[in-house]
């Protein structure tokens, strides 16, 4: 078993030639035009292992968020993108959400996987998944603030479980690492594919909230 991991550690950090975390923003930015920029990344804790690199010393997302530069400055330039992470070959890829860019829908780790199984007996087509130790997000197609109040305005109740990353927001991409643990695809956009399809918000929502609504005994299957 420890083989196995080692050869699969070896793999996340180097892909086609070069580190897996500049192949993974390079692609990001240059083939399906997502703007990307490095996370803020951990640093070692003496014996408590790794904390967040920020000066926050309770950083609640450790590693997983912007610093310097800020998320105005995401990019899908190629010579932006290989500066940074040749400078910090460790950073983690950070995913600007919004705008012209991919959103998401997360929901914590066990109810996600839950999720995925609820919507694919429904016969939902999903997107790209990403899947971190604490929480699964399902990429959908881009949407405005106004959008997101107009849908969640129209529904009589959602799962409290949801998080949307929009407008202003960020997610973590695999093959990153952050204080929480690997970043992965869950659902990985195809090998070779072009810009990556995603679904709408609503139908996502809705089938979310249709599966969390069916569970038998008449409670939430997508509870924490």
């Amino acid at each position: 078993m420890r083989e196995i991991l080692g050869r699969r550690r070896r793999l996340l950090f180097r892909r086609n030639g070069k580190p897996a975390l500049l192949g993974a923003a390079l692609t990001c930015a240059t083939e399906w035009n997502w703007p990307v920029l490095p996370g803020v990344g951990t640093a070692p804790a003496g014996g408590r292992g790794r904390r967040c690199a920020c000066p926050d010393a309770e950083c609640a997302v450790p590693g997983a968020h912007p610093f310097d530069p800020g998320l105005l400055a995401a990019s899908t330039d190629e010579r932006m993108v290989r500066w940074w992470w040749t400078n910090r070959p460790t950073a983690p890829v950070l995913l600007a959400t919004g705008g012209r860019a991919p959103c998401a829908v997360s929901l914590p780790a066990v109810a996600g996987a839950r999720a995925l199984v609820e919507l694919d007996r429904m016969g939902m087509r999903l997107g790209p998944v990403v899947a971190t130790p604490t929480r699964w997000s399902l990429l959908v197609a881009p949407y405005s603030l106004e959008q997101l109040g107009e849908l969640l305005h129209a529904k009589d109740w959602v799962p409290s479980s949801l998080r949307f990353h929009g407008e202003g927001g960020y997610l973590l991409l695999p093959p990153s690492e952050a204080g929480t643990g690997q970043v992965s695809w869950e659902r990985a956009p195809l090998p070779g594919s072009a810009r990556p399809w995603l679904p709408d918000v609503v139908a996502v929502v809705d089938a979310l909230v249709q599966a969390s609504t069916s569970a038998p005994d008449g409670g939430s299957r997508l509870a924490y």
